[in-house]
């Protein structure tokens, strides 16, 4: 393979990650943000972040990006670049399966825990972030690092708007080349070493996170 190909590669790579790295940022923000709001004392907030979490979790991703690169612009007079496109539908779209995964661990924690933050006296918040956080999320991790591995597979998707991620630009070699095996060798290879620097950096995560609430 010439340099000029190798180059292809590794810029789609190098997109790849951007990308990977801006939709997980989104979708941790949402996955919190959702998935605390469901555990809320109003019926009225939990049953919109049920709502939120229901469509988006039982829609496909690849219909959320034509949604979001195709269709909407025009309703709206405005354009997303790719990349951002691509991060906003991947976001919003695994951010909702992380928002279960946030309530289920928040809803794990020993009830008597929340009645001791309520007979402190601390509010609402003050319970969240002292007491039901610390505990629940060292156990977010291994759900969350399986859901960072299927976001980082999700991202090929985002070919489907002719981004230059590393599924488009190994197709784009592979018509150069009219080398299928070849080239999607090296795209599996690729995609699994992010996948294996992902899931050794989550556990050593995770290791840390438990090591703090035993102390």
């Amino acid at each position: 393979m010439t340099s000029g190909l190798w180059e292809l590669v590794l810029t789609g790579t190098w997109t790849t990650v951007q990308l990977l790295a801006l939709s997980a940022l989104l979708a941790a923000v949402v996955s919190f943000a959702v998935g605390v709001a469901r555990t809320h004392r109003l019926w009225i907030v939990r049953f919109a972040a049920g709502l939120y979490t229901e469509v988006f979790r039982g829609t496909s991703a690849l219909v959320v990006i034509f949604w979001v690169f195709f269709v909407l612009p025009p309703a709206f007079g405005w354009q997303l670049v790719p990349l951002w496109a691509g991060t906003l539908a991947l976001g919003l779209t695994y951010g909702a399966y992380g928002s279960e995964i946030v309530r289920g661990a928040l809803n794990a924690v020993d009830p008597a825990q929340r009645e001791g933050g309520i007979a402190l006296g601390f509010t609402p918040w003050q319970r969240l972030r002292l007491i039901l956080l610390p505990q629940a999320v060292p156990e977010m991790i291994p759900p969350f690092s399986n859901l960072l591995v299927e976001l980082l597979k999700g991202t090929a998707l985002v070919s489907v708007m002719g981004m230059s991620d590393l599924a488009f630009s190994g197709n784009l070699v592979r018509l150069a080349l009219q080398e299928s095996a070849e080239i999607y060798t090296y795209v599996l290879i690729v995609y699994f070493l992010i996948a294996f620097l992902l899931t050794r950096l989550m556990r050593g995560l995770e290791h840390r996170l438990k090591a703090g609430v035993a102390r």
